[in-house]
């Protein structure tokens, strides 16, 4: 059963969801989302990942969806409120980062090393990704630039709730932050070495058919971070939607 939480942080608040573990002892798992997403992309596999004895806990991060925006969100910044809301949840937690989520908890990581116990590259990549796309995020409205990726020939929709979330919830967002963050997940420098430096125990994981970042990217970024690789079979750029039994179990093997 998930439940909604708010982290009052000096901030402001941030929005998550989690779901009840049986262990009341339970490792905690901290799910960062993408660039235009939210913590109900982390929902199909909530339930499973708490029924194998861990709690998860995904955030909305400052800006998206319903965590208000605080006029800066940079990734240093970000990491810092992540960073912030692991320090309520305990000590080593488990911290995965999907798409521009993976280069936030990436440099929430190299900050604080020692405050997480692995962390996970979930559709992530070494350094930011150039589609070209600075120009139209830069000069369309909120509401144009989701039409937009609407209107791609590669776009496919998915059942009307999802996307009625899907449409909600962008809007809902922090029109800069938006903006900001579109930035964001191009603009990322490569800290590779950085990652790898700290020791942190890392799996990267990926949908075999992501179009974001190329799994031959993530495969070698695996290689240079000396971690575990798994591409998730039937899924693209959002495997924890796309196929969440395939992307529970490998994420649940890599935490226990």
């Amino acid at each position: 059963m998930t439940a909604r939480l708010t982290f009052d942080l000096p901030g402001g608040p941030i929005a998550a969801l989690t779901a009840d573990s049986p262990s009341p002892d339970a490792p905690v798992v901290l799910l960062v989302p993408g660039f235009t997403g939210s913590k109900e992309d982390f929902g199909p596999i909530l339930e499973p990942i708490a029924g194998a004895g861990l709690r998860p806990v995904a955030i909305d991060l400052p800006g998206q969806y319903e965590s208000p925006g605080r006029g800066d969100f940079s990734v240093e910044t970000l990491g810092a409120d992540v960073r912030a809301v692991a320090d309520r949840l305990g000590e080593r937690i488990h911290l995965l980062g999907h798409s521009f989520g993976g280069f936030v908890a990436r440099a929430a990581a190299i900050a604080s090393p020692t405050r997480f116990a692995s962390l996970t590259l979930m559709d992530s990549g070494p350094v930011g990704i150039d589609g070209g796309r600075r120009a139209r995020i830069n000069r369309l409205r909120l509401a144009a630039v989701y039409d937009a990726i609407l209107a791609e020939p590669d776009y496919v929709a998915g059942p009307p709730a999802r996307e009625a979330l899907l449409r909600k919830r962008f809007l809902a967002s922090d029109p800069a932050g938006m903006l900001a963050m579109g930035n964001g997940v191009i603009d990322e420098p490569d800290r590779v070495a950085e990652l790898a430096a700290v020791g942190l125990r890392v799996l990267v994981l990926t949908g075999a058919g992501d179009d974001a970042f190329p799994p031959d990217v993530q495969a070698d970024l695996a290689k240079r971070l000396g971690a575990e690789f798994v591409e998730v079979p039937d899924a693209a750029h959002s495997p924890a939607v796309e196929n969440p039994p395939a992307t529970a179990a490998a994420l649940i093997n890599f935490w226990t």
